[in-house]
């Protein structure tokens, strides 16, 4: 589904990505882990366009999307969550569904009715027509990821989605990104550090440190990985 092919990105001299290369396989859920500025973010703003690569290819599908326009990339299948969730607030939680799903349709009525069915997977529907400003944490993080899913993606890029909440809430959309994977098919690939996701939904794990590959393999293998280790795990609650 994506190859990202010895990437590198710079910022005012500083190396944030450099010869990065890993792959996500069609149907797979991949994790991205490192410590803070290990180049995590860096690296999905690559992917959906929002930055353009010094060196580097980026493919989905087989298709080169380098350098493509963010809204370019959604339109080729690309969606994505970011770390801070920063919805429509004056529009309803459905509203705000519904403008991803105008992605698609360009028929209000269909997308209202796509919206619906997104936000009972998201175990939102209650919250419909509340204003997307009053939702809590939780929810806001759901209604991300509702939007993301609105525009029909079949590579969804999460940005620590889980973080800030609770075991049972991480447990929660664990299984709803399990329901949207085995059910539907959509391939996943998602930066966390909540290890207790990470190792319950990731079938490989790629692992970077001051914006280079370090690890890679099952989860298993990286956590026993020395050099993943000395970095960022041996810091965190595994």
């Amino acid at each position: 589904m994506l190859k990202v092919s010895s990437v590198t990105k710079y910022f005012r001299g500083l190396t944030a990505v450099r010869q990065v290369s890993f792959e996500v396989p069609t149907g797979a859920i991949v994790a991205l882990i490192g410590p803070n500025g290990a180049g995590k973010t860096t690296t999905f703003n690559l992917i959906n366009g929002m930055l353009r690569p010094e060196e580097g290819r980026i493919e989905l599908d087989g298709r080169d999307i380098t350098g493509l326009r963010p809204d370019q990339v959604c339109h080729a299948g690309v969606g994505r969550t970011f770390q801070i969730a920063k919805p429509l607030a004056g529009l309803s939680v459905l509203d705000n569904v519904v403008v991803g799903g105008l992605r698609i349709t360009n028929k209000v009525a269909e997308a209202r009715i796509a919206a619906a069915e997104i936000l009972e997977v998201l175990d939102l529907a209650h919250k419909r027509d509340a204003a997307a400003g009053s939702l809590t944490l939780p929810e806001r993080k759901r209604l991300e990821v509702a939007r993301a899913l609105a525009t029909g993606p079949k590579l969804l890029l999460l940005d620590e989605v889980m973080a800030g909440l609770r075991p049972n809430e991480t447990d929660a959309l664990v299984e709803t990104f399990r329901h949207l994977n085995r059910s539907l098919g959509l391939t996943i690939l998602l930066i966390e550090h909540v290890m207790r996701a990470v190792m319950a939904l990731s079938e490989h794990v790629v692992v970077l440190n001051h914006g280079v590959l370090i690890s890679s393999g099952t989860p298993r293998e990286v956590v026993r990985d020395p050099q993943v280790l000395e970095c960022y795990l041996g810091e965190e609650a595994v």
